[in-house]
């Protein structure tokens, strides 16, 4: 019987580590996969700081839906904190006559206040009893001490000294509040801008008091109605338009507020002393940039 010849020798496989070796494996569509062996933290949690933001949710009640309530307040001052950067991004283009660039600012800033109003969904549907059951956590807690909101009020022109009283405890925010108080708001910058382009603003405007709000005047109402019956392709009438939305979300945002609580609280006193539904009520009525939509009566 003839002999058959050895196969030849199989050389062994080289040991590998598991972990290591599964970042080079190929999914089943035979395309490479990205790669997953990183020393430390991951690229991507060194930008985003994912694991900072879903460990800072320290719950003080047993109720399932306080982690609701709260992750959503977080959030909503994240998006405070986009928007502030927009809108100051706007204001600093103005000042500079760059109006494409300040447009730019307030079609994003549109999209992020739909998300920000979005935020109210979750809570837009509280009962009185679901509230209640974690509302003794916040405390004195309210909403109306968020110093990032309140920039964005400034901004809008809202204005008022008293609204810094809640942070003289925090040095920081405190003065960074006070200098946004001094500084002209959004609309300010709007109303400088007319002026160099000349437009009749009137020099009380101009030259108003930054620190307070700002108040309609018929002056700027005849500026708007001027510049609306004009050519409808001019800048200065989109950027009225950019304006007009941001106002309207803004509108949209304390509604949906007011109908928020409403739901949740009825007309009790709010959370910090405030008055609650009647406070928002009155928040509701006013429309920041007010000449934008009187002057529309006159075009």
């Amino acid at each position: 019987m003839p002999s058959v010849p050895p196969l030849p020798a199989t050389p062994a496989e080289p040991a590998t580590d598991p972990a290591a070796s599964a970042g080079r494996e190929l999914p089943e569509d035979g395309s490479e996969t990205p790669n997953l062996d990183f020393q430390g933290t991951t690229p991507y949690e060194d930008y985003v700081k994912a694991d900072v933001l879903t460990h800072l949710q320290h719950l003080l009640s047993d109720d399932p839906g306080e982690m609701v309530f709260l992750v959503t307040t977080q959030v909503m001052e994240l998006w405070f904190t986009v928007i502030v950067h927009e809108w100051e991004t706007a204001a600093g283009a103005l000042r500079r006559d760059d109006i494409p660039t300040a447009l730019a600012a307030l079609r994003r800033s549109e999209y992020e206040l739909r998300a920000l109003n979005a935020s109210w969904e979750p809570l837009a549907h509280l009962t009185p009893a679901q509230f209640n059951a974690y509302r003794g956590a916040l405390g004195e807690g309210s909403g109306f001490q968020s110093a990032m909101y309140r920039r964005l009020e400034f901004l809008l022109g809202e204005k008022s000294a008293s609204m810094l009283v809640p942070h003289r405890g925090a040095p920081r925010v405190h003065d960074e509040l006070a200098k946004a108080l001094a500084e002209p708001s959004l609309y300010d910058e709007v109303l400088r801008l007319l002026g160099r382009r000349g437009h009749a603003v009137p020099a009380e405007v101009l030259e108003r008091d930054l620190t307070l709000r700002y108040e309609a005047h018929p002056g700027v109402e005849e500026v708007w109605a001027r510049v609306y019956t004009g050519p409808q392709e001019d800048e200065l009438v989109r950027l009225g338009e950019g304006l007009t939305e941001v106002a309207e979300l803004v509108w949209r945002w304390r509604n949906d507020h007011l109908v928020a609580t409403r739901r949740a609280m009825g007309a009790k006193t709010g959370t910090g002393g405030s008055a609650g539904v009647s406070w928002l009520e009155k928040r509701a009525r006013r429309n920041v940039f007010p000449e934008l939509w009187t002057a529309r009566s006159h075009v």
